[in-house]
């Protein structure tokens, strides 16, 4: 599986995942359900042969962040996302964007940066418009 090979790619010599890459496919599991799910579920959807307590060890660390919600399931909990994929994603943008020293030149590199799909929907996003700038209009003539 392509996934899995990206995966095995950012392990390096140790064979371990890098730092926040579990975190990440544990979210990814729990978006891409339709309820919340226990450990043991999580556990059965990601890539490898994780521990159980590993496994639960980051839903914890999750739920101390404030990342996930959870609800009591018999002697154990069922896990949720906080917020859709779409809200933490932006969260994440935006404390990246607080972060830095110089707002104008993240920005600008970020901008310009985009595809050209990307900038135009970006620009219908910033102007509440549903069409896009003409060529001559765009903020930046690269293309």
């Amino acid at each position: 599986m392509v996934e899995d090979q990206g995966h095995e790619q950012t392990r390096g010599l140790t064979g371990r995942r890098a730092r926040g890459e579990l975190e990440g496919d544990v979210l990814a599991a729990l978006w891409a359900a339709e309820g919340p799910l226990t450990a043991r579920q999580v556990r059965e959807r990601l890539p490898g042969d994780l521990a159980y307590t590993t496994v639960l060890t980051i839903l914890t660390r999750l739920h101390e962040k404030g990342m996930l919600v959870r609800h009591r399931e018999g002697r154990g909990y069922a896990y949720e996302p906080a917020r859709d994929e779409a809200s933490h994603t932006a969260h994440h943008m935006h404390s990246l964007l607080e972060g830095g020293s110089d707002r104008e030149a993240v920005l600008a590199r970020f901008v310009s940066e985009l595809s050209e799909h990307d900038e135009q929907l970006l620009y219908q996003l910033l102007s509440g418009h549903d069409e896009t700038p003409a060529e001559g209009e765009r903020s930046r003539g690269k293309r």
